[in-house]
């Protein structure tokens, strides 16, 4: 009897030393409160996971939305006052600020106008993603995807900003838009021409073809989707970059230059009849050319 107390009392002093042992901190200092948070880390980790669908479809949403949230209110007052958020054109003199400015301007302008016409590209990639063996946790690769297409035309923006620094008042007025009409009528021409171009068409028919481009070159890997966001945000600007020289002649902030192409792009891409426009478009763009030489 005495010995199965002994063993009794044995037993339950190792439980008390054990319970002691997972309560106290490890040498890293985790405690049941990080463990915790841990727990609650992955909970909201895994929420994401389930809803990545609205998400990703929140963010096609509110990034246009907040990039006109910041052009409109500029071009509106660039035609005004100009005493408003447009003010920093007024310079005399340029220095790395205002040209960075202007840059920002057209980043901006570009993503508010190009996100709209890319989202069906990102919808795709991220619902063959979600089909795969890793499930919707794969189709979070969206984002890498999304980036580097953003990236090609955040470089393209600053290529038209320097373009501009360096076409200067010798072309360009005040208001941002060509002081010749002879340069309008050349960018009409130029824009016209490359509608009918073999690189066009095929730029073109891969923005509109978006799953048969995703399934060509999808890869596994988050590089790989941004890999992946890179290309087709070159087919993108292969497509649409002479169109948007037009910006040049209508005015770099006119928000009815803005709205005009930004429609046209995502016709090109979305309507049955998208792949149709490019002769249409090349006529009318001739057209305007000469009625701009012949006023």
């Amino acid at each position: 009897m005495d010995r199965s107390i002994g063993q009794d009392i044995e037993a339950r002093a190792w439980k008390s030393r054990r319970s002691d042992t997972i309560a106290t901190p490890t040498h890293g200092g985790a405690s049941s409160s990080s463990v915790s948070t841990c727990k609650d880390s992955v909970t909201l980790v895994e929420s994401i996971v389930r809803r990545e669908r609205r998400v990703l479809l929140a963010a096609l949403v509110a990034v246009p939305l907040v990039c006109w949230a910041w052009i409109v209110p500029m071009a509106r007052d660039m035609y005004g006052s100009m005493s408003g958020p447009s003010a920093w054109m007024m310079a005399a003199v340029w220095d790395a600020r205002h040209t960075a400015l202007l840059a920002a301007m057209w980043i901006v302008m570009m993503i508010g106008m190009m996100t709209p016409s890319a989202a069906p590209a990102l919808l795709a990639y991220a619902g063959v993603m979600r089909r795969s063996p890793e499930g919707p946790r794969a189709a979070l690769r969206v984002y890498p995807m999304a980036a580097g297409y953003l990236l090609v035309w955040t470089l393209f923006s600053v290529g038209a900003a320097l373009l501009q620094r360096t076409l200067g008042a010798a072309v360009l007025s005040p208001m941002m838009t060509t002081v010749s009409p002879w340069v309008t009528a050349g960018l009409l021409v130029v824009a016209a021409v490359y509608q009918m171009t073999p690189a066009k068409s095929a730029c073109l028919d891969s923005c509109r073809t978006p799953i048969g481009f995703i399934t060509t070159h999808v890869r596994t890997g988050a590089a790989a989707a941004f890999r992946l966001g890179v290309d087709h945000g070159l087919h993108c600007v292969g497509c649409c970059w002479a169109l948007m020289l037009l910006l040049f002649a209508g005015g770099v902030m006119n928000l009815w230059t803005i709205a005009s192409l930004t429609v046209f792009v995502l016709l090109e891409r979305l309507a049955p009849f998208g792949a149709r426009t490019r002769h249409l478009s090349a006529a009318g763009l001739l057209a305007a050319a000469a009625w701009v030489v012949l006023r």
